[in-house]
C-alpha cells in the first residue's frame, strides 16, 4: 500500500437525529447526517467536499437516531485509520460520532452487503410527559398500561417472510416482501418504558414506525390481534394506520 493509494474505509456511526433532516444528503443547506460526515472527511483529507461520498447501510428519516449505522467511503490518507477516526470525530458536531473506523475490502458496500438491520423503538407510557426522554421516546399519555401481552402476540406474527405492503413502501421498485427474524417487546423494570425490537433482512420506507403505530393500537384496545394479522395479510398500502413519531426510532445494528 502506497501513501497515495485510495482506500475504502468502513465505520460505525452513532447520531442523535433530532436536528437533522435524515441521513441522506439533500439540496441546499439542509443539515443531514451524510452531509456532515462528508464535510468532515473533506476537511480532514483536503479533498473537495464534492469529491467525497459517504454510503450508509440505511437512509434513516428526519428525526430518527442511530447507534449502529454503518458507512463506507473512499479517500487518500497518509496516516493510520486510528488517526483518521480521531480527526473525523474532531470535525463532527456533538450529535454525530464515529464509533469505529477500519480499512474495508475495496468492494464493500454498507447497504447491499448487509444481511440484516435491527431497530429499536422506545415508548413511554405515563400520564405525564417525561422531559428527559422527550427526544428519544414516543410519550403515550395514559394512566392505564398498554396490553403488552396482546402487543407481544401481534408482534410475533410478523416473524417470517411476508408481504409488508400494508406497513410501507419500497425505497425503489415495487417489491414489498421482507423477512423478519425478530420482533419483540421488552418492558423496563419501571413499567413505563417499553422498547420494541425488530430485525429484518431489509425494511420498507417507514415500515417500523407504521408497525409500531398499529401495535400501540392493539395495546390500547383499538385493534384486535386478529385485525392486525388481517391487515398484514392484506398487504394494503391504503390501510388507515397512524405512523409512530420518528424520534422514538433508533437503528441499532447492521449485520454482515
Amino acid at each position: 500500500m502506497t501513501a497515495l493509494e485510495t482506500v475504502r474505509y468502513r465505520g460505525v456511526v452513532a447520531y442523535d437525529g433530532t436536528d437533522f433532516f435524515g441521513f441522506q444528503r439533500q439540496a441546499g443547506h439542509t443539515p443531514t447526517i451524510q452531509g456532515k460526515l462528508e464535510a468532515a472527511v473533506a476537511h480532514v483529507t483536503g479533498q473537495p467536499v464534492e469529491a467525497v461520498t459517504i454510503t450508509g447501510a440505511g437512509r434513516t428519516d428526519t428525526g430518527v437516531h442511530a447507534a449502529g449505522q454503518v458507512i463506507a467511503f473512499d479517500t487518500v490518507w497518509r496516516h493510520t485509520p486510528h488517526d483518521l477516526w480521531r480527526a473525523i470525530n474532531a470535525n463532527l458536531p456533538d450529535a454525530i460520532a464515529l464509533q469505529s473506523l477500519s480499512v474495508a475490502e475495496p468492494g464493500f458496500h454498507p447497504r447491499f452487503d448487509a444481511r440484516s438491520r435491527a431497530y429499536e423503538y422506545t415508548l413511554v407510557v405515563a400520564p405525564v410527559r417525561q422531559p428527559c426522554l422527550r427526544r428519544y421516546a414516543w410519550h403515550i399519555a395514559r394512566r392505564a398500561p398498554l396490553d403488552v401481552d396482546a402487543m407481544q402476540t401481534a408482534a410475533a406474527r410478523l416473524v417470517g417472510t411476508h408481504d409488508f405492503g400494508t406497513f410501507g413502501q419500497p425505497p425503489q421498485g415495487n417489491n414489498t416482501v421482507r423477512h423478519v427474524m425478530f420482533s419483540e417487546f421488552v418492558v423496563a423494570p419501571d413499567d413505563i418504558v417499553i422498547r420494541y425490537h425488530i430485525e429484518a433482512n431489509a425494511f420498507l420506507y417507514r415500515m417500523v414506525r407504521r408497525i409500531v403505530g398499529a401495535l400501540v393500537r392493539v395495546g390500547s384496545g383499538h385493534l384486535t390481534r386478529d385485525d392486525f394479522e388481517a391487515a398484514l395479510r392484506a398487504a394494503d398500502n391504503q390501510w388507515p394506520n397512524p405512523t409512530a413519531p420518528a424520534h422514538g426510532l433508533c437503528l441499532t445494528k447492521v449485520t454482515y
